[in-house]
């Protein structure tokens, strides 16, 4: 038996690797896969209108895409802190909306535990859209505009709270990218150039364990070193567990579109990628939290810095911030 299971195991692990000796990872099993439902499309179609619609907040003057935009991978750039209603300032940068049904949990401190309840915190916080689920439903089944919209989507045109969520949360599993060089390089229809292949060395070593592929994020809640901001006061998981141990923990991103959705970090204090990579050679502070990969800092030199960003270059998918489908709704 076990003679039979040695060659089997090495074609499977050479069928693993690619002519240029990368180790391509499938992609995982979604967490959310809405796929089946009979009103499927309909219920996306429903949510985009409500994505883009100013009336989920109390003054009808912000909309979901006010802070993700998709043409900055639905991600928040004007601003270091997203900008709400009455021209509130909040505490944290909006974080990217990419490949959401691969998630379990959601926002920077991981609050939200489901999909369908994502929209529910921005909806009802004070400082973004300052309204709640009632308001929003009363102004929707008033407008008119939702009644077919709805009877399509949940064979009722009244809308309700539960059928508001549920198709935002079916638009936004489909905000999925994967048609990057990376991915293309993947699936073996091109290969990285030799700069690339450089910077993605250099990425497995140092950033991998973290932002690890395909997704490149490991879903995890990561102390990296940041100074506490004097000011904003915020310690990330510590807030939504008050376990100690998750002080100053914040959810690790997504590198996918990194270059478009810039400021970065929870609090957008870095306006670019090489103030990104100064922190991690320098600014790290060290705590007993701070991951431990990241105590002795992350040294490269200037060249690796640049064949770095080479490879970070890969991971932009145009057809992801340009797809029609995913766009404002023009009827």
């Amino acid at each position: 038996m076990k003679r039979i299971w040695i060659p089997i195991l090495i074609v499977a692990l050479l069928s693993a690797f690619r002519d240029d000796g990368n180790f391509f990872r499938p992609w995982p099993e979604k967490v959310y896969d809405f796929s089946n439902e009979l009103q499927f499309k309909e219920r996306v179609a429903l949510g985009r209108v409500l994505f883009y619609d100013p009336i989920l907040s109390a003054d009808s003057t912000i909309s979901c895409a006010s802070c993700h935009l998709q043409y900055t991978a639905f991600a928040h750039v004007d601003h270091a802190l997203s900008h709400g209603i009455h021209d509130s300032v909040g505490t944290r940068n909006a974080p990217a909306l990419i490949n959401l049904a691969w998630h379990s949990h959601f926002m920077w401190d991981g609050a939200i535990h489901h999909l369908d309840m994502q929209a529910l915190a921005p909806i009802s916080h004070p400082g973004e859209m300052g309204s709640s689920i009632q308001d929003v439903i009363m102004r929707i089944n008033r407008s008119g505009k939702y009644t077919a919209l709805f009877l399509q989507a949940f064979g009722d045109e009244k809308a309700t709270g539960e059928t508001m969520l549920k198709s935002i949360s079916r638009f936004l599993s489909t905000l999925n990218s994967n048609q990057s060089r990376y991915d293309s390089v993947m699936r073996h229809e091109t290969v990285f150039s030799p700069q690339e292949k450089r910077g993605y060395s250099l990425f497995r070593k140092h950033c991998n364990a973290c932002h690890t592929e395909p997704l490149f994020t490991n879903y995890q809640f990561v102390d990296n070193g940041l100074p506490i901001d004097a000011k904003l006061h915020d310690y990330g998981r510590y807030a939504i567990t008050h376990n100690p141990d998750d002080s100053l923990r914040f959810k690790v991103p997504t590198l996918r579109n990194i270059t478009y959705s810039y400021p970065y970090m929870h609090d957008g204090r870095f306006e670019n990628l090489s103030e990104v990579l100064a922190h991690y050679d320098h600014g790290i502070v060290i705590r007993n939290s701070t991951h431990a990969k990241l105590k002795r800092g992350i040294k490269l030199t200037s060249a690796q810095r640049v064949d770095l960003m080479a490879f970070l270059l890969t991971l932009n998918d145009k057809h992801f911030l340009f797809q029609p489908e995913l766009g404002f709704p023009m009827k």
